[in-house]
């Protein structure tokens, strides 16, 4: 028990203990065997999703969905937004299945209450939402946030996206290693933003930006946001950027938990807080850094705006699966996303150039429209091999004709109601 009360797994570490823990828990290798998927919504008015839901009512409805017998794990984001995160699957059929009944049933559950799930990468049409959830997390993280501008509550209560989690790949070198798929993250991960930035609107007004959701994440903390520099070991830079991040609370079990300013793991470590930290200390700090790519054993891809319709969210997922699973495409898009490096410059990030105009241009950046050009056909030949069904390829062909050929993305429909 450290002194603050908080329980940690062992005794104080070093920094040599820290920096091993973190290569062994961020970086899990073997072969690729598992895809999970979550997935954020905003809970909107049946009758009118541009009325905001009072917070009582939204309380209610979440202890509505919280009883039925779902397989996905269900949580509700600092601004109400619903969140439903899938068990780790074998193929890309049972995720897609699996997350597919649950939110079938979490609507089905929703639309006696006259509610509804809308899918967007931002809240178009409401003032900023107030924190529903008052927990010593999200005030700390609200009050760390804040030091950098608006940005953080904007992420927080306003934001909605798709996230992929993808094994981390093997340790012999090749499509499937980790070096190549940590690689690959970074560079077609921009192309992930371009295709479907789905977040133009912002308090009832046009931004600028075809991802918004994005665009915050730019405006955000940039040592708690950016990913770390993509040259050397993916497991050694991981480590270095985790320590030499900021610490953004230290947790107490009575009363406000601290957020100090400047005090980074490794400071730490080395004397410069509290109490000595543990294990779970460390383990807890890694929840609280954001990049677009996380390593948590698996590969977080977090870089993808909310979906229109019912089933928008599952071309992301299958084109995100086909590619870094199926050996012949990873190779395939590789090679296309590799020239894309030059692009993005020295600068980590979501705030390279890259990155930036991903956001802000969607697909008509026309580095990133070629990228897609050879990304999503080369998906769609691997989606038979990994035993996508008719639906899932024709959902992803669909995409590809009516965005990725033209150089469009969602953001660029008018911006209907999409429930």
């Amino acid at each position: 028990m450290s002194p603050s009360g908080i329980p940690h797994s062992g005794p104080p570490l070093t920094e040599n203990e820290a920096e091993d823990l973190l290569r062994c828990i961020c970086f899990k290798t073997g072969p690729p065997r598992t895809l999970g998927v979550e997935v954020e919504w905003f809970v909107h008015e049946l009758s009118d999703p541009r009325l905001p839901v009072a917070p009582p009512r939204l309380a209610s409805a979440i202890d509505t969905v919280r009883s039925l017998p779902l397989a996905s794990a269900l949580t509700l984001e600092p601004g109400g937004q619903l969140e439903l995160s899938s068990p780790p699957t074998a193929s890309l059929t049972e995720c897609l299945d699996t997350l597919s009944a649950d939110l079938r049933a979490v609507r089905a559950g929703l639309a006696p209450l006259g509610l509804t799930l809308g899918g967007y990468g931002v809240d178009p049409w409401h003032t900023p939402r107030e924190r529903v959830l008052r927990e010593p997390r999200y005030d700390a993280m609200e009050a760390a946030l804040d030091r950098t501008g608006p940005a953080g509550r904007g992420m927080m209560c306003d934001s909605a996206s798709v996230q992929i989690c993808l094994d981390a790949g093997t340790e012999e070198p090749g499509p499937l290693g980790y070096h190549r798929r940590w690689r690959l993250a970074h560079l077609l991960g921009a192309v992930m933003v371009a295709a479907f930035a789905n977040s133009p609107v912002h308090l009832g007004r046009p931004t600028g930006w075809r991802s918004t959701r994005q665009a915050l994440w730019t405006d955000l903390d940039p040592n708690r946001a950016l990913a770390p520099r993509q040259d050397g070991d993916p497991r050694a830079a991981w480590a270095a950027h985790v320590l030499d991040t900021p610490v953004m609370c230290v947790r107490s079990p009575e009363g406000p938990w601290q957020v100090p300013e400047g005090l980074t793991f490794r400071k730490w470590l080395r004397g410069g807080g509290p109490y000595p930290p543990g294990e779970d200390d460390l383990r807890y700090h890694l929840t609280t850094l954001f990049p677009p790519v996380r390593p948590r054993g698996h590969l977080e891809l977090r870089m993808v705006d909310a979906q229109p319709g019912t089933d928008g969210w599952i071309v992301p997922v299958a084109v995100a699966t086909a590619l870094f699973e199926d050996p012949q495409a990873a190779e395939s898009v590789y090679r296309a996303v590799k020239p894309l490096a030059e692009y993005a410059g020295d600068h980590q990030a979501p705030r390279n150039p890259l990155w930036r105009a991903a956001a802000r241009d969607g697909l008509a950046d026309p580095e990133l429209h070629a990228a897609a050009l050879v990304a999503f056909p080369t998906a769609l030949e691997a989606l038979p091999r990994l035993g996508a069904g008719a639906a899932v390829q024709d959902a992803v062909a669909a995409f590809h004709e009516r965005y990725v050929i033209p150089g469009g993305c969602p953001a660029d429909d008018p911006q209907e109601v999409r429930s």
